[in-house]
């Protein structure tokens, strides 16, 4: 096991935590390397094929110290080819961190250190569409998944099975912590992978409505080809697993065309029964984060249960370290399923509106940062991961931690200055989040 970082408490708590607060920052070396040695090779684009970046596409705990942390479909910020719209061949995988809490050194309540323990490749027992040349890690009963865009079969739709291509956004781990759930945007996709060996055991069938028909190397003219279905580069951004590991809730970043796409505002929530397959959906209304002469709005970027029926939803707008100009809205908002509308059977903005889940402010993340001394010129952009962890004990009290991280892009530097993978957790009472139930994780 390798420390990577040590991660220092920012805020000394002298009570119970009366709301929300930032407790802890980490920021992850994002120049390291992940233990894929395998895929320690140049990706097309000149990056390394296991550099360690994209971590906060995805996070979830696993029970005790350990979180599992997922990138995206990798590197693509650095122009090589427009017609894939720069994406490579870069294969899919999570990682298994422990964050250790240590005796305090200073006048801060703890200390954690970050260790990577693992990084699990994902593949696939059965064929995949390949472009092109296959990865050369495949062998005859291992088809590796990978990030680049031209992975699929024109002659299927986008939620076909069988694409190789795959763009991991959410993860969650099973009651029985032996597999993983994780979401994807370019079907959208929704699988379970073996938590040991990364390999595929069971993809869910999403309602057709969220597929698109014609599909592309590039997402403009993906996005102009269809109709109905995802919005490229925008869909099933967030994944949820209720505590009693029975049932999935993922969340599109963008409404589907046919609701309007991204000039509309009410995207789809689909709960999923790991069991029998059955889903729901339900209407999420985002926020106008422009003017009412001309409406912007914020997009999603993850779930996490709270019950069975609560969730929080991270919305957020586009600035911040990696973006343009200062934050000002990432929040979390607090939603109820209880009593909502169905809406499985409506299509249309039009038809949607009305039908909205109520939701609430949880957490200003932003005003939560900077009062705790975090400048908001160095605030991430792309705050897009969200779990609760382990319970800590501050000045024998009790409290319940929830984790955000963010996603670096696998850009180790923005203007020759560092930009880290960042962990932020926030220490909350009961009082702050009433009917708040851990996931019940086996050991």
């Amino acid at each position: 096991m390798r420390p990577l970082i040590a991660l220092l408490a920012l805020f000394a708590a002298t009570s119970a935590v009366a709301e929300p607060r930032l407790i802890a920052a980490l920021d992850i070396d994002a120049s390291r390397h992940d233990l894929a040695v395998q895929t320690a090779g140049t990706l097309e684009d000149g990056v390394s094929g296991n550099i360690l970046g994209g971590l906060g596409s995805g996070l979830a705990w696993a029970g005790e110290d350990t979180f599992l942390m997922l990138p995206d479909r990798g590197p693509n910020a650095t122009p090589y080819d427009a017609s894939v719209d720069n994406t490579t061949r870069y294969y899919n995988r999570f990682h298994s961190f422990r964050f250790q809490r240590e005796p305090a050194s200073t006048d801060l309540p703890f200390t954690i250190r970050a260790t990577l323990e693992a990084t699990t490749l994902l593949w696939s027992p059965k064929s995949l569409a390949y472009k092109g040349e296959a990865p050369a890690l495949n062998a005859a009963d291992r088809f590796y998944f990978n990030g680049r865009s031209d992975q699929f079969d024109a002659a299927k739709g986008s939620t076909n099975p069988d694409n190789a291509r795959f763009d991991p956004e959410g993860i969650r781990v099973s009651a029985d912590g032996k597999s993983v759930f994780i979401s994807d945007e370019y079907g959208p996709y929704l699988y379970q992978f073996d938590r040991a060996t990364g390999q595929r055991l069971k993809s869910f069938a999403l309602p057709a409505k969220f597929a698109a028909a014609h599909l592309s190397l590039k997402g403009d003219e993906e996005i102009a080809g269809n109709a109905s279905g995802r919005v490229a580069n925008k869909g099933m951004e967030g994944l949820a697993i209720t505590p009693d590991g029975r049932t999935l809730v993922g969340i599109m970043q963008s409404p589907l065309a046919q609701d309007g796409g991204t000039k509309a505002s009410y995207v789809r929530l689909v709960t999923v029964d790991i069991v029998t397959g059955v889903t729901h959906e339900y209407a999420y209304g985002l926020s106008n984060i422009g003017t009412v002469e001309k409406p912007k709005y914020a997009g999603i970027s993850e779930i996490v249960a709270v019950n069975d029926h609560q969730f929080l939803v991270d919305e957020r707008d586009g600035k911040g370290r990696g973006g343009v100009g200062e934050p000002s809205f990432k929040n979390l908002f607090l939603i109820d399923l209880d009593g909502a509308s169905d809406v499985s059977g409506l299509s249309g903005a039009e038809a949607l509106a009305g039908k909205a889940v109520t939701k609430t402010v949880f957490l200003d993340m932003v005003a939560g940062l900077k009062a705790s001394g975090v400048a908001g010129d160095t605030i991430p952009e792309k705050i897009e991961d969200v779990s609760f962890g382990p319970d800590v004990t501050l000045n024998g009290v009790a409290i319940h931690t929830l984790w955000i991280a963010s996603d670096n892009d696998f850009l180790s530097t923005i203007d020759g200055k560092p930009n880290p993978n960042s962990v932020y957790v926030f220490g909350f009472s009961d009082a702050d989040l009433p009917g708040y139930v851990p996931q019940v994780l086996a050991r």
